[in-house]
């Protein structure tokens, strides 16, 4: 049996206090109830900077003005299989918010709990826990 492989753009959405915007997974959707930075499915034809750009439009409303690659990882679901891209974006025009009604927060970026988000996310956690 071939595993699904997904390409997903990640937005670490830092603002200027060292806060981080999160939100919450919702409804039937794969890992609900986990927190996570937004984000989603790179499309064909798009290269991980503009589906994270997409992405977090749709899902934040903000339009992204800066973003610098901080890592990529692969990681292996028992159904798929996904290769993450984490942009740290601190420069962006609007408000974040839950576009699509998912609860939101903001949370400085030492406080961040690694047992509340996905696995995949943990070393992305641990690495901004420790800078």
């Amino acid at each position: 049996m071939t595993r699904k492989h997904l390409h997903i753009a990640v937005g670490i959405i830092r603002n200027e206090k060292g806060e981080v915007f999160i939100t919450r997974r919702v409804g039937d959707s794969h890992l609900a109830g986990l927190w996570e930075f937004p984000g989603g499915k790179i499309e064909a034809g798009e290269s991980p900077e503009q589906g994270l750009r997409r992405e977090l439009m749709e899902e934040t409303g903000i339009q992204v003005q800066q973003s610098e690659l901080l890592c990529s990882l692969d990681h292996h679901f028992d159904d798929r299989t996904v290769t993450l891209y984490f942009y740290l974006v601190e420069h962006w025009q609007g408000t974040p918010f839950g576009r699509e009604g998912q609860p939101e927060r903001w949370v400085h970026q030492h406080a961040l709990n690694a047992g509340e988000f996905p696995e995949p996310n943990k070393p992305v956690i641990e690495l901004l826990n420790n800078a």
